[in-house]
Formats: structure tokens, C-alpha cells, sequence
């Protein structure tokens, strides 16, 4: 069974249906979730409270559109609302997985910078993480960011703004 068909089953209340969106997705939800995070646990956590809400809201997603989208932005919403009411958790520490096998030196490179850009994301407000993460990992319009924040679209054009000069500052430190 198609995508769409799923969601036009899962939107009439077929379990089973919503299940498989589940399945389809649920890698997608926890990393739009871990990059908001830093956290696994929280991710997890997230990502299982993203699905809850879908489910009660399953009713307002649109058959026509992917699903992917629409539950990835439950997640970014959620992770918002859980970062705004708690302390920051620690960010998962890389130095307990096993030493990977050397790599050629641009790969090396390449990762170093890969995790120092993770690392700046995680220092962000929430609400600046979440304007990058819907804008260039979900890859919405800036009218879809607003929907999706709930939110002016000049206040997320000036939020992502200002998250690409922090990032920036930040990684600019970090050289």
C-alpha cells in the first residue's frame, strides 16, 4: 500500500494504517528529534509523544501531501515545547562509542566539522534550532515554518536570521 493511501486510512481512524506510518517514518521523527535535542533519551521520548499527537490530530493531515513532513514537524513542535520547560540535558557524548577505523584525512576533516556544527546547533535557543532544522533539514517555505511554529512569518524570517549569524559566530570561534 501506497504512502497516500495509508494516510487517507490512517485520517478515517485505521490503526493499522497509522501503524505503518509509524514504521515508515518513526527514523525520520527521531532525527529531526536528536537534532533538536542532542539527547537520545529525549529524542526517543519525543519522538513517541510526536507520534501520540499525531495520532489524536491524524484527522487534520492531509492524504494529498506526504506524511513525513507533517510528523517531522509534530517533533520539531514538541522537542520546542519540552526545551522551553527544562534545563538543558547533558548532549550524548560521542567518546563512549568505539574508535572508528582511521579514515583518509578530508574524511576526517569532513567529520570533525560535522560534529562541531552539531555541537553549535545544540548551543542555540529552541527556537533558533528549530528555525534551521525546518528550514534546511525539512526544507519547508518560510510560509509552512510559520504555520508549523504558529508564529508570524517576519518573526521566523528574523529567527532564522539570527540562528545563521549565531551558528556562524559560533563556528567561527570554534576555527
Amino acid at each position: 500500500m501506497d504512502e497516500r493511501t495509508l494516510a487517507l486510512r490512517a485520517a478515517q481512524g485505521d490503526r493499522e494504517a497509522f501503524g505503518e506510518l509509524v514504521q515508515l517514518h518513526q527514523a525520520g521523527v527521531f532525527n529531526a528529534a536528536y537534532r533538536m535535542t542532542g539527547n537520545r533519551q529525549e529524542a526517543e521520548d519525543a519522538a513517541q509523544e510526536a507520534f501520540l499527537r499525531a495520532f489524536r490530530s491524524i484527522h487534520t493531515l492531509d492524504p494529498s501531501r506526504p506524511a513525513g513532513p507533517w510528523l517531522r514537524r509534530i517533533a520539531v513542535n514538541v522537542c520546542l515545547n519540552r526545551l522551553e520547560r527544562r534545563e538543558p540535558l547533558p548532549l550524548d557524548d560521542e567518546s563512549g562509542l568505539p574508535a572508528p577505523e582511521p579514515l583518509p584525512e578530508p574524511q576526517t576533516i569532513a567529520r570533525e566539522r560535522s560534529r562541531q556544527i552539531r555541537l553549535a546547533l545544540l548551543t542555540l535557543p529552541p527556537r533558533y534550532r528549530a528555525a534551521l532544522e525546518l528550514r534546511h533539514f525539512e526544507e519547508l517555505t518560510y510560509a509552512e515554518m510559520a504555520e508549523a511554529l504558529n508564529r508570524p512569518m517576519s518573526d521566523v524570517k528574523s529567527d532564522l536570521f539570527r540562528a545563521r549569524k549565531l551558528l556562524a559566530e559560533k563556528l567561527k570561534e570554534l576555527a
